[in-house]
């Protein structure tokens, strides 16, 4: 049987090591490695590859230290517009939504447009009033603070 691993990244850009302190990048690597080591423990208890993906990525999004949900970076114009995206391997079958502010796990909104759905991608408004009906939480569009307390990036 092959054992089934879990590779995450925290989002688009880079930081060079020169411009990060020691304990900056600790506290990068322990997120990252607490994140994984909760999907992968979720996948030997049995949970789906689905789960244990989706789980993970929500994770990123609740940790101000990547560039997803809490972290994103500001657009040109000082906002923040979150995409995500999740496909089920087994079926091919894929949900996603773009350019939203106001959905505070975009992954959780990806994957109820996967289940809930005949369509693929909900943009914007849509695809915030999507989530809303799907009862996904929704948030104030302020990412100048945190959303609740704290920079907890265990996010459970």
């Amino acid at each position: 049987m092959v054992k089934a691993v879990i590779a995450i990244h925290g989002g688009a850009g880079a930081i060079t090591r020169s411009a990060m302190s020691a304990e900056k990048e600790q506290q990068y690597r322990q997120a990252l490695t607490d994140i994984v080591t909760h999907g992968q423990t979720m996948l030997a208890q049995g949970a789906s590859a689905m789960d244990a993906v989706t789980e993970a990525v929500r994770l990123l999004e609740e940790c101000p230290l990547f560039n997803a949900g809490k972290g994103a970076v500001f657009t040109h114009q000082g906002t923040h517009e979150l995409d995500a995206c999740v496909m089920d391997g087994r079926t091919l079958d894929v949900g996603a939504v773009a350019g939203v502010s106001r959905i505070r796990n975009p992954v959780l909104a990806a994957r109820a447009v996967l289940e809930n759905s005949s369509h693929v991608l909900f943009i914007g408004a849509g695809a915030e009033a999507f989530a809303a009906s799907h009862h996904i939480e929704q948030v104030e569009p302020d990412f100048s603070r945190p959303r609740h307390a704290g920079n907890n990036c265990s996010g459970r």
